[in-house]
């Protein structure tokens, strides 16, 4: 019993276990928004650039609406076509838009939102990771939305011409590759959800791929690799902001290499297709650059099923691209997180809360040592601080099964 106590409250203060590593208050203090926001450039020559996404504004006439019989992409098109820098609007009228969007790089600053609460304008598509490149193809323009000629037709070829095996990382609803979007109010679903068995069924409901992208008030809901925050350049820094946003999933649901703040989101675990073992985060972060993932003021919960066999996991670094060398120090991206201030549910193990590394599987592990560098390329980035809940040691006991805040 005083071995496992010991255990107990070792986690709750720094520098925590290896397995459970805690930030001091002087280790957490560079871990801000305006850190991870803050930088634009190239990871190996990053340039102070400071963003500071103010709430997103939305005028009663937009530029352009979608209704049903003007598509959100046909929208898309004529702003993109619009030309200038001046901020667009894209109004969306409530109802279900079923098939994907596309919005390439080049289009103006553009605003999508939402013409109504974000669970009635709904964005709907099924499709699996799984599929072939053509039948991809067939998929997305069975109704012929996307054309030579049109604004989006590269980003479409450029998965419909894949000679890979599969169509991968394009097997998402809505795909952004311009700077400077916002979205809101809107919900983003990939319906391929428990269709499918636990296995390997990536199902992406949003990915972004460029600078300055803003996401608010948004439902993004699938069960494996919901949401990429991405960025589309190896090299270049891209930021995310999510705020006021709900995000499902089962499998490393919210991944990705751009500098991303979480504030104010939930994170929802379920278990209707998956019931063990479940993974929300996932950052690839390149290992010469310190900011990945920050969640701030947020809750990470999971649902029933989980509550009642607490096994899910935070989340995990992604090895991306080292599958076949193994985990190279230095070289492979060595995913970079903080969960701060914020509320952590039941559902979870609490001794070791992140899972061993997507693609390597290399065992977690994260200095505990005095003077430790909190970027040591041998080691795992992910952290917490001042967190609350059950899945908090000193607060598991009596706490039951509520997810209450």
């Amino acid at each position: 019993m005083k071995t496992v106590l010991a255990l107990l409250a070792s986690l709750l203060v720094a520098p925590g276990t290896p397995a459970r590593p805690i930030l001091s208050p002087a280790e957490a203090a560079p871990f801000t928004a305006a850190n991870y926001l803050g930088y634009s450039g190239t990871y190996a020559s990053p340039v102070a650039d400071p963003w500071r996404p103010k709430p997103i504004r939305t005028p009663r006439r937009p530029d352009f609406v979608a209704d049903g019989a003007t598509s959100i992409q046909e929208a898309v098109n004529a702003a993109y076509r619009t030309g200038g820098t001046r901020r667009l609007y894209i109004g969306v009228r409530p109802g279900t838009y079923r098939g994907t969007v596309f919005i390439p790089a080049g289009t103006p600053p553009l605003t999508i939102f939402g013409d109504g609460p974000a669970d009635r304008v709904r964005l709907e598509f099924t499709v699996d990771a799984t599929i072939t490149p053509a039948q991809w193809a067939a998929q997305v323009n069975a109704d012929n939305r996307y054309a030579e000629g049109d604004p989006a037709w590269a980003m479409f070829q450029s998965c419909a011409t894949k000679t890979t095996a599969t169509a991968a990382l394009c097997a998402t609803v809505v795909w952004a590759q311009s700077t400077d979007l916002q979205l809101k109010g809107l919900t983003i679903t990939n319906t391929l959800l428990d269709t499918v068995d636990r296995g390997t069924h990536q199902a992406l409901a949003l990915r972004t791929d460029a600078d300055r992208t803003q996401l608010e008030d948004m439902r993004l809901i699938s069960r494996q690799d919901t949401f990429l925050a991405n960025a589309d350049n190896v090299n270049t820094i891209a930021r995310v902001s999510v705020r006021d946003s709900y995000i499902e999933g089962d499998t490393d649901f919210v991944f990705g290499r751009a500098a991303t703040v979480f504030e104010h989101d939930e994170f929802r675990l379920v278990s209707s297709r998956k019931d063990s073992g479940g993974v929300i985060f996932a950052p690839n972060t390149s290992p010469i650059f310190p900011y990945g993932f920050l969640v701030t003021h947020s809750r990470i919960v999971a649902d029933a099923g989980y509550r009642a066999a607490p096994t899910g996991y935070f989340g995990r670094a992604w090895d991306q691209g080292a599958s076949a060398t193994g985990y190279l120090p230095g070289i492979t991206p060595n995913g970079q997180m903080v969960i701060r201030d914020s509320y952590l549910g039941a559902g979870f193990n609490v001794t070791t809360p992140w899972a061993p590394a997507a693609t390597t599987a290399r065992p977690f592990l994260a200095r505990v040592d005095d003077g430790r560098d909190l970027n040591d390329v041998n080691f795992n980035r992910l952290w917490e601080f001042h967190n609350h809940g059950p899945s908090v040691p000193r607060q598991s006991a009596g706490a039951g099964s509520d997810d209450r805040q």
